[in-house]
């Protein structure tokens, strides 16, 4: 019996999957906590979350796995962990978190990043980098230095949430070129560490760790760890990857044409290509995706929107009256396409990369008292979003990046079917849904990094499309009309 355990560490929670790996069948699931974990925001802008807090509750969803289930600890053979991007951990020689770590939403850095891109310089950037420094972990890093030089003082490495995760598990502090990648510290030429951002920066090389395969013998389980688990010492931990590179593995988006999207927190559209392509501007992002090689390019190109699932949640709490999200889905249904003019913004998360990292805010326009109801403000933020991913898309495919076909965990925003068929619909592209999500992701590629499948098709046993849905041509121009009202409310605010 062989059984494959996949961490996904977000922001909002942490959910642990048991996978079979001979069958992919999930054998058992867990979330902790219930309730989504804090966001810290000491200053508008800011997002930090206590990086040992992500730890307790791997712990807690483990030990409800095993309650539910009974499995033994023995049988799993490799862990898999999947993470928010983007975040910053640092440690002292000890391995103490010296500070909260400053995750993905957070803005602070954005000025440093702007200030990056001028003295190393753009053209560089692009062609070294595939990205500008941005508010990415490098900068963040930077703002440290800048802002708490004590801290930096003492600060022995840097490392992504997965990182410190693979850390709490095995005591050794590593990282892949995927996740240098998503901190902006890759050089895609010379295929290592991005030596001249560390020296425009004034980094020491000593602040990084060393560096392994996605898919590899990352460290074993101590037993201090599997105590706190409830696991075997001993465990390899087999893979880790950022979470949205593994939320495209999890869906077998693996080749160039390739394309994945989720909704959840952020909504994000993630395209594979085999070239090494970037945007001028730097409004989608380009990544090392988890099976790239020397022999086999394969670049993850990456557009985020921040304020996505975080916009429906906060309708949720604070104007819906406490009704769950399939009832919102219903209440949306009762508006018509375009709201009847009512426009939402869904930028209230953050510096939103598509805007050049603008913290635009969320905003209502065209909202009439004697018209709108609640259900066109439900429906408006779902359209809201999905002309924001789409705004994002044809970006992406200015430098090749074409959504023709799209796959995605039927989860979080693409549970309302009038979101699925929106999307569908604006975007021209048939979706395709699966019942997969990161975890499940994390837990395939550790059977990959442990040997235990031989290829990467096997690794997608059990993986099958439980709908597709297809563009509505009878409502095409209607939604055309309601994007191109809503661009026009967008640009006024960008102007």
């Amino acid at each position: 019996m062989a059984f494959l355990l996949g961490y996904d560490v977000g922001s909002s929670s942490i959910k642990a999957t048991l996978l079979e790996a001979e069958t992919g069948k999930v054998l058992g699931s867990a979330t902790s906590p219930q309730q989504e974990m804090e966001i810290m925001a000491q200053q508008s802008g800011w997002a930090e979350q206590a990086p040992e807090t992500w730890w307790q509750h791997c712990g807690t969803a483990t030990q409800t796995i095993k309650s539910e289930t009974g499995f033994d600890a023995a049988d799993v053979k490799a862990i898999g962990i999947s993470y928010q991007m983007h975040g910053l951990v640092a440690v002292d020689k000890s391995g103490q978190v010296l500070r909260p770590s400053i995750i993905w939403c957070d803005s602070r850095a954005v000025e440093i990043g702007r200030r990056a891109a001028l003295g190393i310089g753009a053209a560089w950037c692009l062609e070294n980098l595939l990205n500008l420094p941005g508010n990415f972990t490098a900068s963040k890093l930077r703002w440290v230095q800048e802002n708490e030089p004590e801290i930096y003082a003492r600060i022995d490495k840097i490392m992504l949430p997965g990182d410190f995760i693979a850390m709490k598990m095995t005591g050794q502090i590593k990282t892949t070129p995927s996740g240098l990648s998503e901190g902006i510290l890759w050089d895609f030429k010379k295929q290592g560490l991005a030596e001249q951002v560390m020296s425009y920066y004034g980094f020491d090389t000593s602040l990084i760790p060393d560096i392994v395969p996605t898919f590899s013998d990352q460290g074993e389980l101590t037993k201090a760890a599997a105590d706190e688990l409830g696991l075997q010492a001993g465990t390899t931990i087999a893979y880790r990857a950022g979470d949205q590179p593994n939320n495209a593995f999890s869906l077998n988006v693996l080749n160039p044409g390739d394309v994945a999207a989720t909704a959840g927190t952020s909504g994000v559209v993630y395209g594979v290509s085999d070239r090494a392509d970037s945007d001028p501007k730097s409004r989608v992002n380009t990544f090392v995706h988890v099976n790239h090689g020397a022999d086999k390019l394969r670049y993850g190109v990456l557009l985020c929107l921040n304020g996505a699932g975080i916009l429906n949640s906060w309708l949720k709490h604070q104007v819906a009256g406490g009704i769950d999200y399939p009832a919102m889905n219903d209440v949306a249904q009762q508006a018509p396409i375009g709201s009847e003019g009512l426009v939402i913004l869904p930028y209230g998360n953050g510096a939103e990369r598509t805007l050049e990292n603008r913290n635009l805010g969320s905003s209502v326009h065209g909202l009439s008292f004697n018209v709108h109801t609640q259900a066109h403000l439900l429906r408006a933020a779902q359209e809201g979003i999905v002309f924001a991913l789409n705004y994002g898309l044809e970006i992406m495919q200015q430098i090749g990046v074409r959504a023709e076909t799209v796959r995605a965990g039927h989860a979080n925003m693409f549970l309302s079917p009038l979101f699925t068929q929106a999307f569908a619909t604006v975007t021209g592209a048939t979706v395709q849904l699966y019942l997969t999500d990161g975890s499940q992701g994390a837990a395939r590629g550790a059977g990959i990094g442990a040997g235990l499948y031989a290829s990467e098709a096997e690794a997608f046993v059990g993986l099958d499309s439980e709908e597709q849905v297809e563009p509505d041509a009878a409502a095409r121009a209607a939604y055309q009309e309601a994007y191109g009202q809503w661009l026009a409310v967008l640009n006024g605010q960008l102007s």
